[in-house]
């Protein structure tokens, strides 16, 4: 049965990482749904939010691998934890009728997204959320025209536990 897991990998920072996680990846012939990048509290160390789907043996085998590369530090598998995640999408939609205008602000408004330039044709939007309320955002928005759209992926983080 195919599984959706969140991992979240501390690694070192340093060149030549990402393409050996990838690597571990596709050399097994997994495939990666979303990966997301970036530097943590500590400049030394990054974290990788992976998100890939597979049956549990496969999953299990990529989280041993994933363990023993010498510049991971930590392997989390966030599936199995209280954990927090959010995607972030900006796109270019088309005002192709003045009149849409407000129906696009309205739908922004619903999804607490934010326009972040407006031109005489074109709104560029902001939006966060879960994967799901990303994904109907955009859907809403394919009516008036998506000239464009970049996606950061899944990024997650476990919920802090409650100290007694």
């Amino acid at each position: 049965m195919t599984k959706r897991k969140v991992i979240s990998v501390i690694v070192e920072n340093q060149p030549g990482v990402l393409a050996r996680i990838s690597g571990l990846f596709s050399g097994r012939g997994f495939n990666i749904e979303s990966l997301a990048v970036g530097e943590t509290e500590d400049v030394t160390t990054s974290r990788m939010t992976i998100v890939a789907n597979g049956d549990d043996l496969v999953l299990e085998q990529i989280l041993k691998q994933l363990n023993k590369l010498i510049d991971v530090i930590k392997v989390t598998d966030m599936s199995e934890e209280s954990h927090v995640e959010v995607d972030l999408a900006l796109i270019k939609v088309e005002i192709k009728d003045p009149a849409h205008k407000s129906d696009i602000m309205t739908t922004v408004g619903i999804f607490r997204a934010r326009i972040l330039d407006v031109t005489s044709d074109v709104f560029l939007i902001e939006v966060t959320g879960s994967e799901d309320k990303v994904n109907a955002f955009i859907e809403l928005m394919k009516q008036h025209g998506i000239r464009e759209m970049v996606r950061t992926g899944t990024i997650a983080m476990t919920r802090t536990k409650i100290q007694k």
